[in-house]
């Protein structure tokens, strides 16, 4: 047995040793390895080209990067714009840059310039790794710009038509793909606007098809017409990061003055400028970036409630403060809080964030939170018929959450101590663990089940046993349960009494809640019928190694995902 144990031991520190060694090997990956970032954005004219170069030079303070325009007429590695590419590239080998990210800005990865652009990457990479990120679509950031421009014309979304404008398809199957992302983005206003109706038109682009695109324009034009004819409020958003060679010979007043005579509102600000184009070159290319602890940044999101709550809170996260950036967003998925915590840790740097949603299951505030941070783009469910989502951050940084504290086994070991606070003779005792409990039958099971392997670790830590160990629930929120549960609670308690002391055991981050309440309601006082410890799960060191031991693991998810990027570099 001792060999065993011995065994045991040194697994444990070669383990130890391991963990601790990975982020030096990242280390020296980030010193062998340094990735350059290639801005690749359309070639607009003079003052749309000034754009470009203002949110360039804004983005390379703080990443290695260089920017390459390309135009409509590229043709490969003979064209005009090969020289840009290649200026491009050299200078982020001249920066020390081994390897290539692209950061195409470009709406749609179905632009047919982007898509002429990029077969010959490989020429001008000379043999160097390439990674390409996803064009603008693809993320809620942009879709958030879509939204911004058409709020700020609307007055009441429920008798509104909106017209979004996409342009730059050359043919019918760029058309379509197109068309397919300006749908996407689309569905996502639609999420927080309720609009009568919204379509969309795609201008062909003015080196297509004369004939095709003469019919496919004007389809678009009456589109727009028809519009504005229709009862109710019209809208038409241009969104496209088009030719702007001056304020006048721009796409944007090409557009605009086409329905000067027609009752509608034009939204005159196309995708350039916005703040997060920023946000989206910054995070794009974080995801390229070797994970560092000082860049790496926790938020925590509690209940929260009173101050003596918080306090509580507080003492539980504060040994880790030293170690770790740690930003509070207290409450129940509040955007406006956790926007206000990420902001602050992005101001200081911070590139990655850890968010800890800091309640008793794992599963609990998962699908909101995610969806606030922009981990899913899947909304969760609306808390009542008819609300929008909650608005998604906008931030650059990257990532990762965890939470479920009761699913630490080491929890029982917090509950047998407060059965011990007021226990007296362990063999006459039933020992009842009490918590909130959840709305929804499956998602109570699942709470119980979960209490119910405490229940078990403290029979094997409880000696003397005790003469029985209960769990209940009592759906607290929700009344049309909550009576039953409650109920069922006060037949447990008067079980118990005919063979003895009745304990009542905070099965809660902090508190009894409401329980004492509940049961005088229902005939059965505290002192009288049963005792009680109120205490709840903190302050306890066990709460504060289950969060060091989160954030660790999800400073190891950054440096597997840091790993994953690196392995699906291409060479082209």
């Amino acid at each position: 047995m001792k060999i065993y144990h011995a065994k045991l031991f040194v697994l444990a520190i070669g383990l130890s040793v391991f963990f601790a060694l990975i982020p030096d090997v990242f280390a020296e990956k980030a010193l062998r390895q340094k990735t350059g970032f290639l801005v690749l954005a359309p070639d607009r004219g003079f003052l749309g080209n000034r754009e470009i170069e203002s949110l360039f030079e804004t983005f390379r303070k703080d990443y290695p990067a260089a920017l390459a325009l390309v135009g409509s007429n590229y043709n490969g590695v003979e064209s005009e714009y090969a020289a840009y590419i290649t200026r491009a590239i050299r200078t982020l080998k001249e920066d020390g840059a081994t390897e290539i990210a692209v950061l195409p800005l470009f709406l749609s990865g179905a632009d047919p310039v982007l898509k002429k652009v990029r077969p010959h990457f490989a020429a001008y990479a000379a043999g160097m790794p390439v990674h390409w990120t996803a064009a603008l679509s693809e993320s809620h950031l942009s879709a958030q710009i879509l939204l911004d421009r058409v709020s700020g014309k609307s007055r009441n979304p429920e008798q509104e038509h909106v017209v979004i404008l996409g342009m730059g398809a050359m043919n019918e199957v760029d058309e379509a793909a197109l068309r397919a992302d300006l749908e996407k983005l689309a569905a996502y206003v639609q999420r927080y606007r309720p609009f009568q109706s919204v379509e969309i038109g795609i201008y062909y682009h003015r080196r297509a098809d004369a004939a095709l695109k003469e019919a496919k324009n004007q389809a678009v034009d009456d589109l727009v017409i028809r519009s504005a004819a229709k009862k109710g409020h019209a809208i038409v958003a241009p969104f496209f990061i088009g030719p702007k060679f001056d304020n006048r010979m721009s796409m944007m007043h090409w557009v605009s003055r086409k329905f000067q005579a027609y009752d509608l509102d034009f939204v005159d600000q196309e995708i350039m400028p916005h703040p997060n184009l920023l946000l989206w070159l910054k995070k794009a290319a974080n995801a390229f970036l070797p994970p560092s602890e000082k860049e790496t940044g926790v938020v925590i999101m509690p209940h929260g409630a009173t101050q003596p709550y918080n306090d509580v809170v507080a003492r539980v996260i504060a040994p880790l403060k030293s170690r770790y950036r740690i930003e509070m967003a207290y409450g129940m998925g509040d955007p406006a809080l956790i926007q206000q915590a990420v902001s602050r840790l992005e101001a200081e740097g911070i590139r990655r964030i850890v968010f800890v949603r800091m309640y008793s299951l794992s599963t609990q505030m998962k699908p909101l939170t995610d969806y606030i941070l922009g981990l899913t783009n899947t909304p969760p469910p609306a808390r009542s018929e008819g609300d929008a989502p909650p608005e998604q951050i906008r931030s650059a940084a990257l990532f990762t959450a965890f939470g479920g504290y009761e699913e630490n086994p080491a929890i029982a070991e917090i509950l047998h101590e407060r059965i011990r606070d007021i226990s007296q003779a362990p063999s006459n005792e039933t020992v009842i663990l009490v918590s909130h409990g959840a709305g929804g039958d499956e998602a109570d099971a699942r709470w119980l089940e979960r209490m119910e392997g405490h229940a078990e670790r403290i029979r094997r830590l409880a000696k003397p046993a005790f003469r029985a160990i209960k769990t209940a629930t009592l759906r607290e929120d929700w009344p049309e349960k909550r009576e039953a549960a409650v109920m069922q609670l006060k037949e447990m308690i008067e079980a118990g009494r005919q063979n003895g002391r009745v304990l009542l055991i905070s099965n809660r981050l902090y508190g009894a809640g409401p329980y004492e309440r509940f049961l005088a309601e229902v005939g059965l006082k505290k002192g009288e019928h049963y005792e009680m410890n109120g205490q709840g799960f903190a302050p306890h060191p066990i709460l504060t190694r289950w969060l060091e031991a989160g954030i660790a693991r999800a400073f190891q998810h950054f440096h597997r995902e840091d790993l994953k990027t690196a392995s699906a570099a291409v060479s082209k």
